[in-house]
């Protein structure tokens, strides 16, 4: 199995927050409908992933401005986090190479981190 590409990102939860609530239906352009339901609406929640979106699209290596609902955040009934492509991401993960996702989420009151990493082998 190789690394295709790794990505992280950071967010300051309170910042997340206030721009979710400055921008009428940015949650809506963010995030499916299950994807706010499975975070609760919680901003710490939401404010992951949205990280775990920006890590997958440095991991690929490219920038903003793809679909986000390209890239959807899954919890297993373990409550393990999964990454779920669709439409252009997918294709461009696809012609990369990219075969599997591995997915870390974390957050505190005050920060959410995602940590992704894309390898060329089918997950087991």
């Amino acid at each position: 199995m190789a690394t295709v590409g790794i990505g992280v990102d950071v967010v300051d939860v309170v910042r997340f927050s206030e721009l979710l609530e400055r921008r009428d239906g940015l949650a809506d352009r963010l995030f499916t409908t299950q994807e706010r339901e499975d975070a609760n609406e919680a901003p710490e929640r939401l404010a992951a992933r949205f990280c775990a979106k920006e890590a997958t699209l440095k991991a690929l290596g490219v920038g903003l401005g793809h679909a986000w609902h390209d890239i959807v955040v899954h919890r297993l009934p373990s409550g393990a986090p999964i990454l779920v492509l669709t439409g252009e991401v997918q294709e461009l993960a696809l012609a990369r190479g990219v075969r599997s996702w591995h997915l870390s989420l974390s957050h505190s009151d005050s920060t959410a981190i995602a940590y992704v990493v894309a390898t060329d082998e089918e997950g087991k």
